[in-house]
């Protein structure tokens, strides 16, 4: 990018020297302008010979390439040289909008295990993932990757599938349980029989997806490339046709003047309006996203948004925003103050994100000399004696296995269950929130006539229904690996019409691969993983839901704004053509009715960078 900016400011300079100046021995004039051809044309040039070797001869390089030399034929040097500088200053801007490093997936490597603890002859061996067998047993202690899917033969423990499943709160797993790859075990040692090699296993394949997806990315094709296909072969053979035809058809025709005609047609079919106005008006939409917090990584991509259909989102720190809060205290016999200081002395020594949001809630100091024992029961909850009272806080096992009466909750969420000295005090409700802007950002995009809104999620099918009920989302689907979120996706693209883009948006690592697979990722920024982000096509960097509907009307108006510049351009292009076919307007006259609807068409396309509000 910098060398091209360096080519167009020095063919620049070199341009205006020979225009202005215009030495008097015209030699110099010519060489000062060939020199700044050579500069920005050679780049041009090589790629039309290159194009035609492959049999890809009518585009716009050729176009470009044919044009200027037949005004350098004609002695028109400077505009074979402005012809190519437009051209050039087009590209650069067009280069700005390119997708630039397609999904890296450095970061996700992060859920990739280093390493297994294999139990062989008794003995513990640290190995490679890959070198261990489907059967073998492996040993997985707190803190450690869980290195391949397998079966729990012994242990207990909570393990975190947040790089998985994109949930917050930790899974309570025993003997018998399946565990799966890139997950973390959080306290309990574990012993595993494998069930799957490295290569078959959960994380090996998530990694695959993210690499493989761009394969299936769908691409829209650059618009002038487009109409230089059908417009570049019929205004060349045109043109042939003006030098040729007349000379041999009529008595009077000069074959020179009309060979002049000819070759000023081809440099009025210079499309510079087109070049110039279209990647610039895209540009223009990606700089006004920019400052309203929306980083959009290609033209293409903000072309796709005016043909949305399909919206579909992850839950968890997407439409909710995954910190779990206490929502509800229902105390029996107490107060709710009191209920919540206990739970939240109990829950005192862990960092568990439950734990975490009690404490939170409570928001008082605790007084660790009131604790006098703590003891964690893995997967039931947490026994502690506070001020020489027994208090059990946990689950409804936790409750049936201590014989203790208690009222259910029916609430979605996490539900802390209180008993103090045998009896039952009440409960807590955790739950996830809902983003306030989500329920409106929903209706908004059925106003802007999107068609369908999904919901997919690794959480619970109640949450997940919960969720959706309350949003008005038109489909959800719950209890989904990463792998199956690919899958549900691979069947909406399959079902929205031809035109129509399906969008994802999401913000875990568990996402990259949906996010890549779809016509158009939408990672949250601010908070999102880094890989999800460096898979997405845009980037929310606030965070802010209503961005999408913004990013849509955004993409709307930059369209309209595209589609008025090509109507424009084309007609005033097509007459002009008209009239130099007809010897009615000389090369001057071409050339400065061309280089104003270009201005026009750029003034235009300035119009989206200026928007405030859209």
């Amino acid at each position: 990018m910098k060398k091209k900016k360096i080519k167009i400011v020095i063919a620049l300079i070199l341009f205006f020297i020979a225009l202005i100046i215009n030495f008097s021995n015209e030699w110099i004039n010519n060489t000062i302008y060939m020199i700044a051809y050579i500069i920005v044309g050679l780049e041009i040039i090589k790629k039309a010979v290159r194009n035609i070797r492959r049999g890809k001869i009518f585009d716009e390089n050729f176009l470009m390439t044919v044009a200027t030399i037949g005004a350098f034929l004609i002695g028109e040097f400077p505009e074979a040289v402005a012809v190519m500088l437009f051209y050039q200053i087009g590209e650069l801007f067009q280069s700005y909008a390119v997708d630039k490093s397609r999904k890296s997936i450095a970061s996700l490597m992060d859920i990739r295990p280093d390493f297994a603890n294999v139990e062989r002859n008794g003995k513990i061996t640290k190995v490679s993932p890959e070198e261990v067998k489907i059967g073998e047993t492996i040993i997985i202690k707190p803190g450690e990757k869980i290195p391949l899917d397998g079966y729990i033969i012994e242990g207990k423990s909570s393990i975190d599938t947040k790089a998985l499943t994109g949930e917050t709160i930790p899974l309570d797993v025993e003997k018998g349980k399946e565990v799966l790859s890139g997950s973390i075990n959080l306290n309990g040692v574990l012993k595993v029989e494998v069930k799957k090699e490295f290569g078959e296993s959960t994380v090996s394949k998530i990694l695959n997806l993210v690499e493989n997806a761009s394969s299936k990315k769908s691409k829209s094709e650059n618009f002038i490339t487009k109409f230089a296909t059908y417009y570049t072969p019929i205004v060349v053979i045109i043109a042939v046709f003006l030098a040729v035809l007349p000379p041999l058809l009529l008595e009077d025709a000069n074959f020179s003047e009309w060979v002049y005609r000819a070759l000023s047609f081809l440099v009025v079919s210079c499309p510079c309006a087109l070049v110039i106005s279209i990647p610039l008006s895209f540009f223009g939409g990606i700089g006004a996203a920019s400052k309203m917090g929306i980083l959009i990584k290609g033209s293409n991509y903000l072309e796709q948004l005016s043909n949305l259909e399909t919206v579909v989102f992850d839950k968890t720190g997407t439409l909710t925003k995954g910190t779990f809060e206490v929502q509800k205290i229902e105390a029996i016999g107490i107060s709710k103050e009191e209920l919540l200081k206990i739970t939240a002395y109990a829950e005192s020594f862990s960092n568990h994100p439950i734990s975490l949001s009690v404490k939170r809630a409570y928001g008082k100091e605790i007084d660790e000399k009131q604790i006098e024992k703590t003891q964690e029961l893995s997967g039931l909850g947490i026994e502690a004696i506070i001020d020489n009272k027994c208090v059990l806080v946990g689950n409804e096992k936790l409750m049936k296995e201590k014989n203790i009466k208690y009222s259910k909750s029916n609430d979605i969420g996490t539900i802390l269950y209180v008993a103090v000295n045998g009896e039952f005090k009440g409960y807590i409700l955790i739950a996830d929130e809902i983003k306030k802007e989500a329920k409106k950002t929903i209706e908004d995009l059925k106003k802007n006539n999107i068609k369908q809104t999904v919901m997919l999620t690794g959480d619970r099918s109640s949450v997940g229904q919960d969720v959706a009920r309350k949003l008005g989302l038109d489909e959800v689907y719950t209890e989904l690996l990463p792998t199956e979120k690919v899958e549900k996706v691979e069947k909406l693209l399959k079902q929205k019409s031809k035109k129509g883009k399906l969008v994802f948006v999401g913000d875990g690592i568990n996402d990259a691969p949906v996010l890549a697979i779809s016509d158009i990722g939408i990672a949250m920024g601010g908070l999102g993983a880094d890989s999800s982000i460096e898979a997405a096509d845009i980037v929310l960097m606030t965070d802010e839901l209503s961005k999408i509907v913004d990013a849509i009307k955004l993409s709307k108006r930059t369209m309209k704004i595209v589609k008025q510049n090509i109507i424009f351009a084309i007609f005033i292009k097509i007459l002009v053509l008209i009239l130099s076919a007809f010897g009615i307007s000389t090369m001057w006259e071409a050339v400065f009715a061309d280089v104003g609807v270009s201005i026009i068409a750029i003034i235009n396309a300035l119009r989206v960078l200026r928007v405030k509000k859209v």
